[in-house]
């Protein structure tokens, strides 16, 4: 009876280790960055396009981000974690805010002409 208990002990603890490996592998895949912007974060190309992968803008901490000098259109990447959201809004300090990007790699192209802040929002 010894025996069948060792050998279970061993089947379930060679289990753990695969689930764990297998678990840790699909996190490190899940981990970096899409179109050169970072998890976690909402990135800014311009033009309607992801010029070669590098953002010109780059925005980790919640809050409120003034922008100038953006004229025309531009490409927009939410790639914040955990349903955190970002909006663009025609006033500064955050107010007349457009909608919401909802983060986990949406993207849209938008005049920036307008827009005078954004957003990120938890």
């Amino acid at each position: 009876m010894r025996r069948i208990a060792r050998a279970a002990a061993a089947v379930s603890l060679a289990l753990g280790v695969l689930t764990t490996v297998g678990s840790t592998a699909a996190n490190a895949a899940a981990a970096g960055s899409y179109h050169g912007c970072q998890d976690g974060y909402v990135c800014i190309y311009p033009g309607a396009g992801w010029n070669n992968d590098q953002p010109t803008h780059v925005y980790y901490n919640y809050g409120t981000y003034n922008l100038s000098g953006m004229i025309g259109t531009y490409r927009i990447l939410n790639n914040q974690t955990d349903g955190a959201t970002m909006s663009t809004c025609t006033g500064y300090n955050g107010t007349g805010c457009e909608g919401k990007l909802p983060g986990g790699g949406w993207s849209i192209d938008k005049d920036m002409t307008p827009i005078n802040s954004i957003t990120l929002q938890p």
